[in-house]
């Protein structure tokens, strides 16, 4: 079976995927969805303390090389960027980015966006600490489009973040390792950048322009918001990436 590793965004787990994994398996995928360093449901609000996207872009790269063949990176949110980061030396076939985090050098395109990398400055301590979910920031936008027991059931499992790695994200004109870049040049292999009409996270306009500067295919969800693996709509994302997937050769041209 074809090989796809799902790598979540900032705050979550492997968990993020229990709905968005399932059309895969059921087109016979093999799918991995596993924690970064620090993360899951069980991990210590610690254990992400002082990590940066580094580490989560190296441990990324070993967890490939594991796999019996090259396979599919798909990456949501932070964990979008964790794949850019990596796929120049992964062993990978194609990477799909669902509303991923701009790269070093890529600028926001919202009030939104701003607002957040200042609040995200002035984080403290500025590099070792853990920061704690906000959970009302994520309910008005991350999770916007999502209500009832799912929309609980997503905070209740949410976890700290890595501040250093939030600011290497989100504040990375302040970075002097320049931690975030991507190297020159598109990614070495086919890549889709998928984004959500309404989302104030990381806005069309922004997905927009990390494509552009990865050489990856563009495409854009009409009324969905960021979380495209489980808000409604989200069969279709996964439609869309599946059918990209299966017919790359056209799909990369």
């Amino acid at each position: 079976m074809p090989t796809v590793v799902m790598v979540h965004g900032a705050f979550c787990g492997g968990w993020s995927f229990e709905r968005f994994r399932g059309p895969f398996e059921a087109r016979g995928w093999r799918v991995l969805t596993p924690d970064l360093r620090g993360h899951g449901v069980r991990a210590p609000a610690s254990a992400v303390a002082g990590l940066s996207m580094a580490d989560y872009a190296r441990d990324l790269v070993q967890f490939c090389a594991g796999l019996p063949e090259p396979p599919v990176l798909v990456g949501h949110s932070l964990g979008g960027l964790v794949c850019q980061l990596a796929a120049r030396e992964a062993r990978a076939a194609a990477v799909v980015l669902l509303t991923p985090s701009p790269p070093w050098g890529v600028t926001g395109s919202s009030v939104e966006e701003t607002l957040t990398a200042a609040a995200v400055g002035l984080l403290d301590p500025f590099w070792s600490g853990a920061v704690p979910p906000d959970r009302n920031v994520m309910r008005r936008h991350g999770l916007d489009r999502i209500h009832g027991p799912y929309c609980d059931e997503i905070l209740a499992r949410i976890g700290h973040e890595s501040a250093r790695a939030l600011r290497e994200v989100l504040n990375w004109w302040l970075d002097p390792f320049m931690t975030t870049a991507i190297g020159p040049g598109p990614l070495p292999v086919p890549t889709l950048a998928i984004a959500g009409e309404r989302d104030a996270v990381h806005p069309p306009a922004t997905v927009r322009r990390t494509a552009e500067r990865i050489g990856a295919a563009y495409r854009e969800m009409p009324q969905m918001s960021h979380w495209l693996v489980g808000e409604p709509g989200w069969e279709d994302v996964a439609a869309l990436a599946l059918d990209w997937l299966e017919d790359r050769p056209r799909a990369a041209a």
